[in-house]
């Protein structure tokens, strides 16, 4: 084997085990979500930056990459975990603004989304 073929194998493997081991929530999840631009402190320690694609969930590790689709019009954008939250029963994700207006959802508030890890 080469050396480029087996590097490809040792990333292919280590982006299946990174997958394997976020947990199931970050497999697919599908439920209500809303937008935040505040400029506090995250979790995390790093300060909110509302035109930045981050969101806040209440379990998934900090730094985890999840893409996020529309339910009601299919637009979609990848973000990163940086915060806890959301903290309104019912809500799975906290999106900062920029993302909510990938996603088309600012005037309304909320939306029915479903998330799946970034592999």
């Amino acid at each position: 084997m080469s050396q480029r073929t087996i590097r490809r194998t040792a990333i292919a493997l280590s982006t299946v085990i990174a997958a394997a081991t976020l947990p199931a929530v970050a497999q697919a999840q599908c439920g209500s979500a809303s937008w935040y631009a505040l400029t506090s402190k995250t979790a995390s320690g790093e300060r909110m930056n509302p035109a930045a694609m981050t969101a806040a969930h209440r379990k998934l590790p900090f730094g985890t990459k999840i893409k996020v689709t529309n339910a009601a019009n299919g637009k979609a954008v990848v973000v990163r975990i940086n915060d806890r939250g959301p903290f309104i029963k019912g809500r799975i994700l906290d999106l900062s603004k920029a993302a909510a207006a990938k996603l088309d959802f600012i005037r309304s508030g909320h939306t029915k989304i479903c998330l799946e890890a970034v592999k």
